[in-house]
C-alpha cells in the first residue's frame, strides 16, 4: 500500500514559478487533446481510443517526459470508465469530461524520478532542462506530481507498512455525522463518539472571514493593487484554515482506529451518508451539508484500518437513524436522544448517533448488537474553554496542530525546499 507525502513549494523565483506553470498548462494540452479526441468518437458513434492509441496519438508533441504523458492518459481513461460504470449504475448527470482545461497536474513515474544527496530531479524530456529540487527524504520517493493548491506542492508516494488481517470475530460500525464526526458500537458491547464541532466552528469562521473579505473585494477594481491584496489574505486564511480542519480529521479518524484496535475489532462497516445532501433545508443548512466532507472521512478511515488489518465494508445507511433497535418502528428524533414513540417498547433516552451505528450493524452483519454499556466521548484536539459542556476544557491535554499532517493516505509538510 502506498501512502503520499506533500511538500509544498513556497517563494519560487518569477523564472521558476513560470517554468512550473507552463509545465502544468503543457499537461492540460494533452489533457484537452484526449477529450477532444473522445467526443468526436462519441459523436461520429466511431469506437473509443484505448490506451494504446491515446498514448499513439500523444507521442512526441508536447514538451513533458513520455512518461508523463502517458500519466495522463492513464488518468482520462480512468475517468471516462468512472463516468461510463456510473451512469450504467443510474447516475445519468454524471458527464464525459468536456471541459477545456488551462492547467493539469504534472505526474512522473517511480522509474523516471532521480533522488541523490538530497536532490530530487524530475525530467521534463529528452533535450529539456530537469526540474531540480532540494528536498530532505528520509525515505526512497515513488511517483511524484506536481499539483497547484494556493500554491504549487510536491505530491511524492511512499511504500506504507501494512499488518495482516485480523479474524477476532469482532465487528463494528461506523455512523458519520456532522455534530458528532463518528459514532461506534461494537458487537461486544463498546461505543464511542468523537466530536465534530471543532471542525463546523472552523467552517463556520472560514465562511464568516471570507464573506467579509469578499465584501471589501467588491468595492475595489478587479486586479487592482488594492483587490490583489484582498486575494492574498484570502488564500492565507483558507491554506491555515484548511490545514487545521485536516488535522482534526485526521486526530478524529485515527480515535476511531485506534478504538477498534484496542478491541479487537477485525470488520468495519462504515455508513455513506450521500442521501442526506438531496434533502432540502434551508439556505443554512444547506450550506452545512454541501461543506460536509464525509467522503474524505471514508477515505481516511479505510486506508487507515486497511493499514491497521482491519477489513472495511461501505454501504448506505439510508433509514438507520429512524428505526427502533428493539421494535423495528420508524420515528425522526428531535435532538441527540432517541426515543422510541411505542409504549410497550423499552428503548427510551438513548443516543442518536450510538442508535444509526447499531442498525448498521443490523443491515451489515444480520445481527442485533446490545447498546453499549458505557459509551467514550472523545475530541480531536483540545479546543480551549467553552460555555458548551461538548467544547470545554476537559481533562484531555491540549495538543497543538504539528507541522505536518496527512490528507487522505498524503502526509502534509512544511518543510522548506528550494528550486535549484
Amino acid at each position: 500500500m502506498q501512502t503520499t507525502k506533500i511538500y509544498r513549494l513556497p517563494y519560487q523565483k518569477s523564472k521558476v514559478f513560470e517554468r512550473l506553470k507552463a509545465a502544468q498548462i503543457e499537461a492540460a494540452k494533452v489533457w484537452n487533446e484526449c477529450m477532444v479526441t473522445h467526443k468526436e468518437c462519441r459523436i461520429n458513434q466511431r469506437p473509443w481510443l484505448n490506451q494504446t492509441a491515446l498514448q499513439k496519438l500523444t507521442k512526441g508533441k508536447y514538451e513533458l517526459h513520455s512518461q508523463s504523458v502517458q500519466m495522463i492518459c492513464q488518468a482520462f481513461l480512468a475517468n471516462i470508465d468512472s463516468t461510463r460504470a456510473n451512469r450504467r449504475a443510474g447516475i445519468k448527470n454524471m458527464k464525459y469530461p468536456w471541459r477545456i482545461k488551462r492547467f493539469y497536474p504534472v505526474s512522473w513515474t517511480a522509474q523516471a524520478v532521480k533522488y541523490s544527496n538530497g536532490k530530487l530531479t524530475l525530467p521534463m524530456g529528452r533535450g529539456r532542462k530537469p526540474l531540480s529540487f532540494k528536498l530532505d527524504l528520509d525515505f526512497i520517493p515513488g511517483a511524484v506530481s506536481l499539483v497547484w493548491n494556493r500554491g504549487f506542492e510536491l505530491h511524492i508516494k511512499q511504500e506504507a507498512i501494512t499488518e495482516e488481517k485480523k479474524t477476532t470475530g469482532v465487528k463494528a460500525a461506523i455512523d458519520l455525522g456532522e455534530i458528532h464526526h463518528s459514532a461506534v458500537s461494537t458487537n461486544n458491547g463498546q461505543g464511542l463518539i468523537v466530536t465534530g464541532r471543532g471542525i463546523r466552528s472552523l467552517k463556520r469562521q472560514r465562511n464568516v472571514a471570507l464573506a467579509k473579505l469578499s465584501r471589501k473585494q467588491s468595492k475595489c477594481t478587479k486586479y487592482s493593487k488594492r483587490w490583489k491584496k484582498l486575494q492574498a489574505a484570502k488564500n492565507r486564511f483558507c491554506l491555515r484554515n484548511e490545514r487545521q480542519i485536516r488535522e482534526y480529521r485526521h486526530q478524529a479518524t485515527r480515535q476511531v482506529v485506534e478504538f477498534c484496535q484496542t478491541h479487537d475489532v477485525d470488520t468495519v462497516f462504515i455508513g455513506n451518508p450521500d442521501g442526506v445532501r438531496n434533502k432540502n433545508c434551508g439556505r443554512r443548512h444547506n450550506q452545512r451539508m454541501a461543506q460536509w466532507e464525509y467522503g474524505r472521512d471514508i477515505d481516511y478511515l479505510t486506508y487507515k484500518f486497511k493499514m491497521s488489518g482491519i477489513s472495511v465494508l461501505i454501504g448506505s445507511e439510508r433509514g438507520t437513524s429512524s428505526t427502533c433497535p428493539e421494535c423495528g418502528r420508524r420515528h425522526k428524533p428531535r435532538g441527540r436522544t432517541w426515543n422510541c414513540p411505542n409504549p410497550e417498547c423499552s428503548y427510551k433516552n438513548k443516543h442518536r448517533d450510538i442508535t444509526g451505528s447499531l442498525m448498521m450493524q443490523v443491515l451489515a452483519f444480520d445481527k442485533k448488537p446490545e447498546y453499549p454499556e458505557a459509551i467514550k466521548y472523545l475530541r480531536p484536539v483540545s479546543t480551549g474553554s467553552s460555555r458548551c459542556a461538548d467544547t470545554r476544557q476537559s481533562s484531555l491535554t491540549r495538543t497543538n496542530i504539528p507541522s505536518t499532517s496527512f490528507e487522505g493516505n498524503r502526509l502534509i509538510s512544511t518543510q522548506s525546499i528550494s528550486v535549484v
